[in-house]
């Protein structure tokens, strides 16, 4: 299935898409796809906020921004998503729970692609509107998003 699909498909049932997802076997190629596209889509998500503190801030360049930001969600980040899959990873063999350590990092790394297009939305608010409360709403209802998407991708997991 295409990861748009997927995508949509994970906002009716998240622990049904992870299942397959699980099913098709392991592919750590994928999983650093999902995590590359993910930073790219956050990357693009944070352009117009990055524009408005440029146009606020003359001190610093919408370029030198955009580098830093691209560096940082494309290549920074999906070793920081892998650092925290094996810490997630270490203490669910420590609690004595048997999932595997590419479940934990797709559940996590499909958590965050699956929930980007509430990210895009949050970058619009804080473009168009600047940080405040409807940044902060559109910022609660994404991470109340990705823990779900997570939490029921890692019960899946445990069940298969």
């Amino acid at each position: 299935m295409a990861v748009t699909s997927d995508i949509v498909a994970t906002y009716r049932g998240p622990g049904k898409v992870m299942s397959g997802l699980l099913a098709q076997g392991r592919n750590e190629v994928r999983v650093l796809m999902f995590a590359l596209m993910a930073g790219l889509l956050i990357f693009v998500a944070l352009s117009p906020y990055q524009a408005r503190a440029a146009h606020l801030d003359p001190e610093g360049p919408l370029s030198v921004r955009q580098y830093w930001s691209a560096f940082f969600w494309i290549f920074i980040m999906p070793l920081l998503l892998y650092g925290l899959a094996a810490m997630v990873w270490a203490v669910t063999r420590v609690s004595g729970q048997r999932i595997s350590g590419y479940a934990v990092r797709l559940t996590l790394v499909w958590s965050l692609l699956a929930s980007a297009p509430l990210l895009l939305l949050l970058g619009l608010a804080l473009g168009f509107i600047g940080p405040g409360l409807q940044a902060q709403i559109v910022g609660a209802i994404w991470l109340a998003v990705f823990f779900w998407f997570w939490l029921s991708g890692l019960y899946a997991a445990l069940r298969a």
